[in-house]
C-alpha cells in the first residue's frame, strides 16, 4: 500500500511539476521593466522566450515575437533548449509512467517491468526538473548581469552628476514559477525511484529438499503370482531369488552369484 502511495504521488507531482514547466515557457514574463528611478510610468515593457511585450497606462498591449534566430544571444538560445528539453523529457517520462502504475493492468505485465518503467520515468522526471531549474537560473543571471551593468552605465555622464534614462529588467513571474515547477519535477522523480524499489520482486531463496518417490518393490513368481507389494504392514518385503522367497536383509548379507553379473 505504501509503495503504490509513493509511486501514486510522486506521479501527481510530476503531472503538476511538467504542467508548470510547460506554463512558464510559454509565458511572456521572464523578464519585467524596473520601475525604481524610472520617470516613465506610461509604458510598461516585459519579455519572455519567445517575444517582448509593451503594456500602456491605458491598457493597451502589444506584443512582438523575436522573427530572428541568429540574432538573438546564446543563452537566450541555449535556455529555449534547456526549457524545451524539459518538456519533452517530461511528456515521455509521463507516459511511461502511467503505464507502469501499479493499480493500472495492461495484460499479464509483472511486476518486474512496471519497476523498470517506474525507474525510467523517475530518471526521466529527474533529468527533466534538473533542466528547467538550470534554464531559469541561467537566464536569471543573465538579468543580474545585465541589470547592474545598466545600473552602472546610468552614472557614467559627467563624472556621476547626470543620471541617464535606461531600461532596466528585474526578475519575472515565469522564473518563480519555473523554479517551483521544476523543483516539483525534481522531487516527483526521486519519488518514483523510491517506488521503483518497492515494486521489484524480492529474490526469494528456496530450500532444496530431496526427495525420491517410493517404487513398488515387486516380485512374481514364474507364473506370474505376485509375491509382496512395498504397500500394507511393516513386514520386511520378499523378493523371490534362485527360486526361493528370502528378505532383502538376507540377500544383502548372503550375495548370490547374479549380484556379480
Amino acid at each position: 500500500m505504501a509503495v503504490t502511495a509513493c509511486q501514486g504521488l510522486g506521479f501527481v507531482v510530476s503531472l503538476i511539476g511538467i504542467a508548470g514547466v510547460i506554463a512558464a515557457t510559454c509565458m511572456d514574463q521572464w523578464s519585467t521593466q524596473d520601475l525604481y528611478n524610472n520617470p516613465v510610468t506610461a509604458v510598461f515593457n516585459y519579455q519572455g522566450l519567445w517575444r517582448s511585450c509593451v503594456r500602456e497606462s491605458s491598457g493597451f498591449t502589444e506584443c512582438r515575437g523575436y522573427f530572428t534566430l541568429l540574432g538573438l544571444p546564446a543563452m537566450l538560445q541555449a535556455v529555449r533548449a534547456l526549457m524545451v528539453v524539459g518538456i519533452v523529457l517530461g511528456a515521455i517520462g509521463l507516459l511511461v509512467s502511467i503505464f507502469a502504475l501499479k493499480c493500472i493492468r495492461i495484460g499479464n505485465m509483472e511486476d518486474s517491468a512496471k519497476a523498470n518503467m517506474t525507474l525510467t520515468s523517475g530518471i526521466m522526471f529527474i533529468i527533466s526538473g534538473i533542466c528547467a531549474i538550470a534554464g531559469v537560473s541561467v537566464f536569471a543571471n543573465m538579468l543580474v548581469t545585465n541589470f547592474w551593468m545598466s545600473t552602472a552605465n546610468m552614472y557614467t555622464g559627467m563624472g556621476g552628476m547626470v543620471q541617464t534614462v535606461q531600461t532596466r529588467y528585474t526578475f519575472g513571474s515565469a522564473l518563480f514559477v519555473g523554479w517551483v515547477a521544476g523543483g516539483l519535477t525534481l522531487i516527483g522523480g526521486v519519488m518514483m525511484c523510491i517506488a521503483c524499489r518497492g515494486l521489484a520482486p524480492e529474490e526469494t531463496n528456496y530450500k532444496t529438499v530431496s526427495y525420491h518417490a517410493s517404487g513398488h518393490n515387486v516380485a512374481y513368481k514364474p507364473g506370474g503370482f505376485k509375491a509382496s507389494t512395498g504397500f500394507g504392514s511393516n513386514t520386511k518385503n520378499k523378493k523371490i531369488y534362485g527360486g526361493g522367497a528370502r528378505t532383502e536383509d538376507e540377500v544383502q548379507s548372503h550375495p548370490s552369484k547374479y549380484d556379480y553379473v
